[in-house]
């Protein structure tokens, strides 16, 4: 249910799905009812394309957590950062096999270690269908950026943030930590680890709303950024959903 849930939050699947459905109505001769499901598709992938619509969504999820800056900082004992993707292949550098956001995590999660250099680093993160687990790839990269063997915990079991916060709740208990995800991505992280019994302190990076959006003719042209702002919205909202509903 869960796989089927992430498909059906793809926008450009959800206009391929309207799309076949009005070719079937085309040829059972429903033309009119074809138009209509051709159009709304067509309306749909533009707007799904356009960064306006992909800000819109993100802001209210970014928005809920606000960056911790460094004079914030709580004196705690462990750094968490959550997983993201990984696929290393044909002897590429560690920084090009994470993907954006994974680099971007573990970079913010170094910083504040740097601030906090009596505290652990978790590095989180499994794999499945026999993938690489994202937990080791932080790890390669943290060690070649200088942190010590003794400092790191690697948690590469979990395969998604629910299985994340059920390892870290076992793990860590009421001890509180730093949490560092995506801004797009700590609603649902935060609730997933409250849940569990856990006791994360936000620290959010990776923004991608910065304020208002000043409404201009480019941000009304499709492009592969607009859409994958839209998806990635989506993603969070159908998770939450299916929190809230008891599905994950």
């Amino acid at each position: 249910m869960k796989a089927v849930a992430d498909v059906l939050a793809t926008p450009l699947v959800l206009v391929l799905l309207m799309a076949l459905i009005a070719a079937m109505c085309r040829v059972r001769g429903r033309t009119q009812a074809s138009k209509i499901l051709l159009a709304a598709a067509a309306l749909g992938a533009y707007a799904a394309s356009i960064p306006l619509v992909g800000h819109a969504l993100l802001r209210p999820l970014e928005s809920q957590y606000p960056p911790l800056h460094s004079e914030q900082l709580p004196s705690v004992g462990y750094i968490v950062v959550l997983g993201s993707g990984y696929a290393p292949h044909d002897g590429i550098p560690v920084t090009a096999a994470l993907d954006r956001e994974g680099v971007i995590r573990a970079v913010e999660a170094l910083r504040l270690l740097r601030l906090l250099p009596e505290a652990r680093l978790v590095v989180s993160g499994g794999a499945v269908d026999g993938q690489h687990p994202v937990a080791q790839g932080y790890a390669q990269l943290t060690r070649a950026l200088g942190v010590p063997e003794k400092t790191l915990i690697v948690a590469d079991q979990p395969h998604d943030t629910r299985a994340e916060s059920l390892e870290l709740g076992k793990m860590l208990g009421g001890t509180p930590f730093l949490l560092v995800t995506s801004a797009f991505h700590m609603p649902r992280a935060m609730l997933l680890m409250r849940r569990a019994g856990a006791r994360p302190i936000a620290a959010p990076t990776g923004q991608r709303a910065f304020g208002p959006m000043p409404f201009e003719w480019r941000s009304l042209l499709p492009g592969a950024g607009g859409l994958g702002d839209t998806e990635r919205a989506l993603h969070e909202y159908a998770g939450l959903v299916a929190i809230n509903a008891g599905l994950d």
